[in-house]
């Protein structure tokens, strides 16, 4: 029987490699996102948005879960679930038969609704995503503020100002540029009146000259007829006066 080769540890090449493997490429945290805060009057409807990031592709056996912390309040308790492709809602707590599943799993999205909005609701709301195998990572806070009346934000108005303010310059600017067409048109149009009056007149002023220089010359071919009739009138005269002679 051969004798066994003696067992060795691995190399310490390989162990590096093992090593610079996991710490170079370590597993990427689930992020999930969420509003900051959300507003809403008594007896409407809100919805808390939650999306997430995730490194693998959606699982069937993704879940979502939101648990509520009441305004002053110390625990959270959980009111929705989302497993299996199943919705599961809380039916005996405070927001029984008020909450509507509104998101899908296959876009991220895993969005609630609360409808008849009360005072009571204020507080704070936390999502919370699990996609296995991606099930490390930090939850999402939305707090919930319920009024009477819903207030205007200060960044609406502020938009609203800004965009009447771009609204009114972009007018004006198109104005200016309006009349400034019609303006250039017009003066287009009269340059063009102007060369054609000075053709007209440089045209007119052309045979005026010419006509200047011909009457003179028929001035002159009229007294050079006049002299030689007249000079063969006194010869035919002298003519005839020598024949009465004779």
């Amino acid at each position: 029987m051969a004798p066994r080769a003696p067992w060795s540890s691995p190399s310490p090449i390989l162990a590096a490699l093992l090593i610079s493997s996991l710490v170079l490429c370590p597993a990427q945290a689930i992020v999930v996102y969420t509003d900051r805060e959300v507003h809403g009057a008594v007896g409407s409807q809100v919805t808390l948005h939650c999306s997430f990031w995730s490194s693998e592709w959606v699982s069937d056996d993704i879940s979502f879960t939101w648990r509520y912390q009441p305004e002053g309040g110390r625990d959270a308790i959980s009111i929705f679930h989302y497993a299996k492709g199943q919705p599961y809602i809380d039916e005996v707590g405070a927001f029984k038969e008020r909450i509507q599943w509104v998101g899908d799993p296959r876009w991220k999205d895993g969005s609630i609704v609360i409808h008849n909005l009360d005072y009571s609701d204020n507080g704070t709301f936390t999502c919370d995503v699990k996609n296995p195998p991606d099930i490390v990572g930090k939850t999402s806070q939305v707090t919930l503020y319920v009024f009477e009346k819903v207030p205007t934000r200060y960044g609406v108005v502020l938009g609203a100002v800004i965009g009447g303010v771009l609204g009114v310059v972009l007018l004006l600017l198109l104005l200016y540029f309006l009349v400034r067409y019609c303006w250039l048109r017009r003066q287009a149009a009269l340059q063009r009146r102007l060369s054609a009056m000075e053709k007209g007149k440089l045209h007119k002023s052309g045979k005026d000259s010419k006509r200047g220089r011909q009457t003179p010359v028929l001035y002159a071919m009229l007294d050079h007829s006049r002299s030689t009739k007249a000079a063969s009138e006194k010869k035919k005269g002298l003519g005839e006066s020598r024949k009465d002679k004779k």
